[in-house]
């Protein structure tokens, strides 16, 4: 059936759902946009039959939603990447997570963090030794880079659900009545405290928000923070390691939670859930000790 043909066709979801059939094709492109590119693994994830995971792949290569990038010529073999309009497709799937983690999974209050051994904090926490998506955000100032810094140091992302300097727009409103959203400027101001520390164990500090640039950089000049702030509005990130998130005032938000990241972009250490915003930077500053003693 072509989407023309479908019921409502000129509804904007009844066409959506013309591309994307059914769940195992969201989910093709989940494990995609987290980085399993190849057939052979992306069947291995699944756990589907190998005909149903060409025919999806073949829709959406003729949708548009991925293209195929060969990598072997003998036998003939392809990466499947997200293309601009399968990117698109990013923040549909943190709303998804993020309705089915709060009203399936739990009670459906709305809450900026997680419990020990919850399901989410499980997930987060299996991300351990997982390599970093490849992914561009923007820098405070607009530059694009990578999460991880490059040169062969660790880093250092924590990833916070928002914070804005004096004078601009200002918090969502009810912001202090959700769970786990207090601490943010006390979570930058003692990581820049702290950041002469972290630099002499190998390390460098960013982090990272759903924020626009411009909120993230009069923060960055109203704290003096000595390290840049990272925006994942378009959940690059968000999605690519399927990151907790919690929706406020129509937008998608970090949980509080932090990642240490070694030079090769592995992931060797995680912080979540952080009930402590100030206190958990010490606890990150010992982890990137022992884990530069043990290489």
């Amino acid at each position: 059936m072509k989407r023309a043909d479908l019921p409502d066709s000129d509804c904007g979801i009844a066409q959506a759902l013309g591309v994307i059939g059914d769940w195992w094709t969201f989910l093709v492109v989940r494990d995609i946009a987290g980085g399993t590119s190849r057939f052979d693994s992306l069947q291995r994830e699944l756990g589907v039959s190998r005909r149903a995971l060409a025919e999806r792949l073949a829709g959406l290569v003729e949708h548009g939603v991925l293209e195929r990038r060969p990598y072997s010529d003998r036998p003939p073999r392809y990466d499947y990447v997200l293309t601009t309009k399968g990117e698109g497709l990013l923040p549909a799937l943190i709303a998804l997570q993020d309705w089915g983690a709060r009203h399936v999974m739990g009670d459906g209050a709305l809450t900026a963090t997680s419990e020990d051994g919850s399901a989410e904090s499980r997930r987060v926490h299996k991300l351990v030794n997982r390599k970093m998506p490849d992914a561009v955000l923007e820098r405070h100032d607009g530059e694009p880079v990578a999460p991880n810094a490059p040169g062969g140091v660790w880093t250092v992302l924590y990833f916070f659900p928002g914070a804005f300097a004096p004078g601009t727009q200002g918090y969502p409103p009810g912001w202090a009545d959700v769970p786990g959203t207090k601490g943010c400027t006390l979570e930058a101001l003692t990581y820049a405290s702290r950041c002469a520390d972290f630099e002499a164990a190998g390390a460098t500090i960013r982090g990272v928000s759903t924020q626009r640039p411009d909120q993230l950089a009069a923060f960055v000049t109203h704290a003096r923070l000595p390290y840049p702030l990272l925006s994942d509005q378009d959940s690059r990130l968000a999605a690519g390691l399927l990151l907790p998130t919690f929706r406020a005032a129509g937008v998608d938000r970090f949980k509080r939670l932090t990642l240490l990241v070694d030079p090769d972009a592995i992931i060797r250490a995680v912080q979540f859930p952080i009930s402590d915003p100030a206190g958990s930077v010490d606890e990150m500053l010992a982890l990137v000790r022992s884990q530069r003693v043990g290489r």
